[in-house]
């Protein structure tokens, strides 16, 4: 299997074109790119309020074990079922699971500002939404990137069921080659996913190391 692998990695004619490594690998990133800003789109505000006022804290802990039990596979199939074949039953499925990391993130950093500092800012006259954006975001941005990295991390593993609806992505390596019985080509897939959720990850964790408190109070 290794050597089928390095072998498929060795031709140049699986660099190119629209089902070559370069092509499969954007589909990959834009695939999971949809679905991350949508789940952002609907997390971030919701973990922004109930961080902020400490209400829906039962809804947040109910949401998240709910959709972190979804099986994502099973939901897509559903959704195909439903609604046909595309991009839309993936993606669905996919921001699924992004939704509880960011959610979860968002809130715990928000909620996770030193009250005092809270308070000062309000007794100088800063309204809410001042102190949301001036002063509890700014703050809670080292937690709200690492929530970030989880649904990341868990969107790119987990994209490569779109192949299982005849998109494209990384994933079509590991379904093609299990149609072909071809498992070097299955392991082509893997390893492919494997390197690019540790690079995202990599880069996630610098710039999460960067923006903490003690850095910037360092920087400054």
């Amino acid at each position: 299997m290794i050597n089928e692998m390095l072998a498929y990695f060795a031709q140049g004619a699986n660099w190119a074109g629209e089902s070559g490594i370069p092509a499969r690998l954007g589909e990959h990133l834009w695939y999971s790119f949809l679905a991350v800003a949508a789940a952002a789109v609907v997390a971030f505000p919701v973990g922004v309020f109930i961080g902020h006022t400490g209400t829906g804290r039962v809804f947040l802990v109910s949401a998240s074990n709910v959709l972190r039990a979804l099986p994502s596979l099973g939901i897509m199939t559903l959704l195909v079922l439903l609604m046909g074949i595309g991009l839309l039953p993936p993606l669905a499925a996919l921001v699924l699971i992004a939704i509880p990391p960011i959610l979860a993130g968002v809130y715990a950093g928000v909620a996770n500002v030193d009250p005092e500092v809270v308070d000062a800012a309000r007794a100088i006259g800063m309204k809410d939404s001042r102190i949301i954006l001036q002063v509890e975001l700014p703050l809670a941005l080292p937690l709200i990137l690492g929530g970030l990295r989880g649904a990341i991390l868990q969107v790119v593993a987990t994209a490569t069921i779109a192949a299982y609806v005849n998109l494209g992505g990384l994933g079509r390596y590991i379904f093609d080659g299990l149609a072909l019985y071809d498992y070097g080509q299955v392991l082509v897939g893997a390893v492919l996913v494997t390197g690019l959720a540790l690079v995202l990850d990599g880069l996630l964790g610098l710039a999460a190391r960067a923006l903490s408190p003690a850095r910037r109070a360092i920087a400054n």
